[in-house]
C-alpha cells in the first residue's frame, strides 16, 4: 500500500476538482483502483504504487487544467486519465485552447481533446480540411463554430452547410411533404448547430439575407462558391463524382471542411465512398489538411466510447478471421 499527498491552495480549485457530488474523485477512484481523500487542503491517495502515481499525475493534470479556467467536467477526467496511462501526461497542457467560438447563450466552444485541437488548427490554417472519425467527435460541431467565428469576424460573407441525402432504409419518396421537408430530416444536424451557435432568431435573419444556406448536395452542382465557408457533412455517403463535384466548386476567398466516418458507409456495396476516395488522392497536397479523429476524442456519454471500441474490436475479429480463412 502506497500513499501520497498533493495539496490545494484554493478551495475554488477543488470544488472543480470534485465536481458534483465528488463525481470526478468517484471516477479516478473507480478508474485506477485508488481512494482519495480531502484533509483540510491535501488529498491523500493511497492503493497499489503505480495506481498511486498515475491516479498523482491525473489530479495534477486536472489542477493544471482548473488552474488556467477550465471547468473540469466527467469527460475531461477520463481523457486525462487515458492520456496518463498512456505515458502522454505532457500533452495535457495542450488542453487548454484557445475560445473557438461563443454561442448565442455565451457559452464558450472549445476543443476538449488533443485531436479536436489539431483539427481546429487545421481549419484555421489550410483552405480545405478533411475531418474523418467516429461519431461524437465533434467533427461537425467544430466546423461550424469555425464557421460562424469566420463569419462574425467578416472573414467571409456566406456560410453554406450541405450533405448527401443518402436514403437510410426509409426512400425519400415515400416521405411526406415537398422536396424541402423531404430533405430537411437529412440536413437537422446542421440546422441545430447553427441555431447553437447563433439563435433562432439571428440564424432566420440570415438565412433570409442569404447569408446561410443550408442545402442537399446536389444543389452544389453548377456553382462557384466565393467568400464562403463550406461545411459538407457525412461525406462518406458522397461518391468519387459527387466530391469531386463539390471540391471543384472552391471560389475565391472561401474554405472548405468536410467531415464524415468512413465506418458509417450507406452506399450499395459496389460503390466507392468520395470521402475515403479523398483522403488516398489528396493525401500531401498542399494547403488540404487530413485530420483523424479516433474513439479517444468522443466528447459524448462515455458509453459511446465503449460502443465504437466494441465494433472496432469487432472489425479486428472478423479480419482476423478473414485472413485465416485464405
Amino acid at each position: 500500500m502506497t500513499e501520497q499527498s498533493i495539496s490545494i491552495e484554493r478551495m475554488e480549485e477543488a470544488v472543480n476538482l470534485f465536481g458534483l457530488f465528488d463525481e470526478n474523485i468517484r471516477i479516478i477512484e473507480q478508474e485506477l483502483g485508488v481512494t482519495v481523500v480531502n484533509r483540510e487542503s491535501n488529498l491523500k491517495i493511497s492503493g497499489d504504487g503505480e495506481a498511486v502515481m498515475l491516479a498523482v499525475k491525473a489530479i495534477q493534470g486536472l489542477l493544471s487544467l482548473s488552474a488556467r479556467g477550465e471547468a473540469i467536467s466527467q469527460q475531461n477526467v477520463r481523457y486525462i486519465i487515458e492520456l496518463v496511462r498512456t505515458g502522454n501526461e505532457g500533452k495535457i497542457a495542450q488542453l487548454a485552447g484557445d475560445v473557438v467560438c461563443v454561442t448565442a447563450k455565451g457559452k464558450p466552444i472549445k476543443a476538449k481533446t488533443i485531436g479536436q485541437r489539431r483539427y481546429v488548427e487545421a481549419i484555421k490554417n489550410n483552405t480545405v480540411t478533411l475531418g474523418v472519425g467516429p461519431a461524437g467527435t465533434g467533427k461537425t460541431y467544430l466546423a461550424v463554430a469555425a464557421a460562424v467565428a469566420a463569419f462574425r469576424e467578416k472573414q467571409i460573407n456566406r456560410i453554406i452547410l450541405t450533405r448527401p441525402a443518402v436514403e437510410a432504409g426509409e426512400r425519400l419518396g415515400f416521405l411526406p411533404g415537398d422536396l424541402q421537408s423531404k430533405v430537411d430530416p437529412y440536413l437537422r444536424p446542421l440546422y441545430d448547430a447553427l441555431f447553437d451557435m447563433l439563435g433562432a432568431e439571428t440564424y432566420q435573419k440570415y438565412l433570409e439575407r442569404g447569408n446561410i444556406e443550408v442545402a442537399p448536395l446536389a444543389y452544389m452542382r453548377g456553382r462557384t462558391l466565393d467568400d464562403s465557408f463550406i461545411i459538407l457533412d457525412e461525406a462518406q455517403n458522397t461518391s468519387r463524382e459527387q466530391m469531386k463535384m463539390f471540391l471543384t466548386r472552391l471560389g475565391f476567398g472561401s474554405k472548405i471542411v468536410i467531415t464524415g466516418d468512413i465506418t458509417q458507409i450507406d452506399l450499395p456495396a459496389d460503390k466507392v465512398s468520395g470521402l475515403r476516395e479523398a483522403m488516398r488522392v489528396l493525401k500531401g497536397v498542399e494547403d488540404i489538411a487530413i485530420c483523424q479523429l479516433t474513439g479517444a476524442d468522443v466528447v459524448r456519454h462515455v458509453i459511446v466510447q465503449r460502443i465504437i471500441k466494441a465494433y472496432e474490436e469487432d472489425e479486428k475479429r472478423r479480419n482476423l478471421k478473414k485472413e485465416s480463412r485464405k
